[in-house]
């Protein structure tokens, strides 16, 4: 049992739900951890604190189109006229019984996948070509994958037989009274500027006429606020932290500006 004293020297981590004894009970059970959920819902701050309070080292990914196996693997590399191999941080983490997350996995090329189910898997082993090796997990590793379904479509996604080895878990926003206390804690902001954001935020997510790839996030709440601690006026943190940040058309941040002065007003 995690004492109060030993939580409060986590990484902040504020449960929607029981997601952190879920995550607890897959890595006892070694099964590895699919997260899925909007962009800035805390996904990884949630595998931030439970590497922490696990216990365990973290290797984190933050996957891209042009991510491969080999980068996730190794490859040989020259230095100083001899060919030596070089672990990828996926094989590090293997050998040494980390936790390994791959950010927003969907964006990896497709040969990145097929590379973990192996893990993913009753075998938990990682097979090297390269170097012949067929790798077994050293006892404490867990692989966590996430990725955010508004971004998925035909041509990124988890294949079926990807998705179905891994204990799946989706987050969402908090809700109002546990988001506001986040954006409190987070940025040290008064609890008036915590509410008032997250009446913002709120305000935004019911938007559906504008053409916004995501809405605002609960890390942009935390960032407006933390520029109105250090000086700027509500109004032009948020403009700064949540309207440029949602969008670069004039007419779309023109209607969240006007979102924001009817909830947030002149406040300084």
């Amino acid at each position: 049992m995690t004492s109060a004293r030993q939580l409060a020297a986590l990484p902040f981590y504020a449960a929607q739900g029981a997601e952190c004894e879920l995550f607890a009970q897959a890595h006892a059970s070694r099964l590895p951890l699919l997260i899925k959920g909007p962009t800035g819902c805390g996904k990884t701050r949630l595998v931030e604190h439970m590497a922490a309070r696990l216990g365990r080292p973290l290797v984190t990914v933050s996957c891209h189109d042009d991510l491969s196996a080999s980068d996730l693997v190794g490859r040989h590399l020259i230095a100083g006229g001899d060919t030596a191999w070089c672990d990828g941080p996926l094989t590090r983490a293997v050998r040494s019984g980390a936790i390994c997350y791959l950010d927003e996995v969907v964006e990896a090329r497709k040969d990145t996948t097929v590379v973990l189910h192996p893990l993913a898997d009753d075998r938990r082993v990682l097979p090297v070509e390269r170097t012949g090796e067929l790798l077994p997990a050293a006892p404490g590793f867990m692989l966590v994958i996430s990725y955010n379904p508004g971004y998925q479509n035909l041509l990124k996604g988890l294949k079926p037989s990807t998705r179905q080895r891994f204990v799946a878990l989706t987050l969402g926003y908090p809700p109002a009274a546990l988001e506001r206390s986040i954006v409190q804690a987070e940025s040290q902001c008064s609890e008036a500027t915590a509410a008032r954001l997250v009446q913002l935020a709120q305000a935004l997510r019911r938007l559906t006429d504008h053409d916004l790839e995501e809405t605002a996030s609960t890390r942009l709440l935390v960032m407006a606020a933390r520029l109105h601690v250090a000086g700027m006026t509500l109004p032009q943190a948020c403009q700064a932290a949540v309207v440029d940040a949602l969008t670069d058309d004039a007419e779309t941040a023109a209607a969240l500006a006007d979102v924001v002065h009817a909830v947030v007003g002149d406040a300084q």
